[in-house]
């Protein structure tokens, strides 16, 4: 079944299939996805992981893990991450095999909508497969009041927007964030609680943007010796990385939409007037969309949002994440010229 986001995210909460499939370059929407499916099956539940070079080699091990019972008796599933073409053997094997109690669920950032993996998945009626792109701006916002709802957090008009520009819409750390503000205001589904403007700036992550213009623009411009500067000042002053981290993010997806449009033949003078860029950054961001292209955004957005989630795992290296992130991209964009 071919499902859309509603389906996927009610589906998940209540698995009754053997396989779901997340595909598509939003790696972190589909990881939120998948932890839908972990909730859903308990606290208690056994996660078994499984990576590609597994499913390559031994195609049996997938329907053999999904039929296995866990040592305690416990409810059991199973995720795979980065899964490709490569797996269409072993995903056919789980979808015929007589028993497979413990549901599946891959994230399959690399494949594409035309691909066998996802024909498999949409016209087998024990899998659904969710194709997965970053959301528009809208979608975000629709989406934080959903994820919001349900955590019993009823959104005060504009804190949806705010939700999604703090967190680079990124639908992981939107969670975290979400998770976060239920915490702090007690609410549940059974004890909902109206999330206003105050409770975001109260313990919310937002940081002054002057404080961090100068190292987002060293990145945008690829000038790594003066963004360790910048970041040597902003680390004395004790700023955590993920305010900027979240603002370089904002930066380049802003840029991202337009090369977009300059892309498809569109002048770069009348895209920025589209996108109201100030009169006084007209001449950097020129600069930067002739030097970026759609691909290189792409990429870049994604290692920032990976460095994001890895600084706000439990046990991290803290800021050293998030430098050794931006450095290397603005290394690499100076090797570039």
């Amino acid at each position: 079944m071919k499902a859309n986001a509603n389906q996927i995210r009610q589906a998940l909460a209540a698995p009754r299939l053997r396989f779901y499939l997340l595909h598509g370059p939003d790696d972190s929407g589909a990881a939120a996805l998948a932890t839908i499916l972990a909730q859903a099956m308990g606290d208690r539940a056994e996660r078994v992981d499984l990576d590609i070079a597994t499913l390559k080699s031994d195609p049996a091990r997938l329907a053999d893990e999904a039929a296995s019972l866990s040592l305690f008796g416990d409810a059991r599933h199973i995720r795979v991450t980065g899964m490709g073409e490569e797996s269409v053997a072993a995903v056919t094997a789980l979808l015929a095999a007589e028993a497979a109690g413990n549901p599946v669920v891959a994230i399959a950032p690399s494949v594409k909508a035309s691909a066998k993996l996802v024909k498999l998945a949409i016209e087998s009626p024990l899998a659904m497969a969710f194709a997965c792109y970053p959301p528009s701006a809208q979608d975000a916002e629709r989406l934080a009041v959903t994820m919001a709802g349900e955590q019993g957090l009823r959104l005060a008009p504009g804190v949806a927007a705010r939700l999604v520009a703090g967190t680079g819409g990124d639908r992981a750390v939107m969670g975290r964030e979400i998770d976060k503000l239920a915490l702090f205001l007690d609410a549940a589904p059974d004890r909902p609680h109206e999330l206003d403007h105050g409770a975001l700036d109260a313990i919310g992550a937002d940081l002054d943007e002057a404080e961090a213009t100068r190292a987002v623009e060293a990145l945008v411009e690829g000038r790594p010796d003066r963004l360790a500067e910048e970041l040597a000042r902003l680390g004395e002053a004790g700023i955590s990385p993920i305010p900027w981290l979240r603002q370089i993010v904002r930066r380049l997806v802003a840029l991202a939409e337009m090369r977009a449009e300059v892309a498809r033949g569109e002048p770069a003078d009348t895209v920025m007037k589209r996108h109201r860029v100030f009169f006084r950054d007209e001449d950097a961001t020129g600069r930067a969309l002739r030097r970026w292209t759609p691909a290189m955004l792409a990429t870049a957005i994604a290692r920032l949002r990976a460095a994001e989630r890895g600084v706000m795992a439990p046990g991290n290296a803290g800021a050293v994440l998030a430098d050794e992130a931006v450095l290397t991209l603005t290394r690499a964009l100076a090797r570039r010229g």
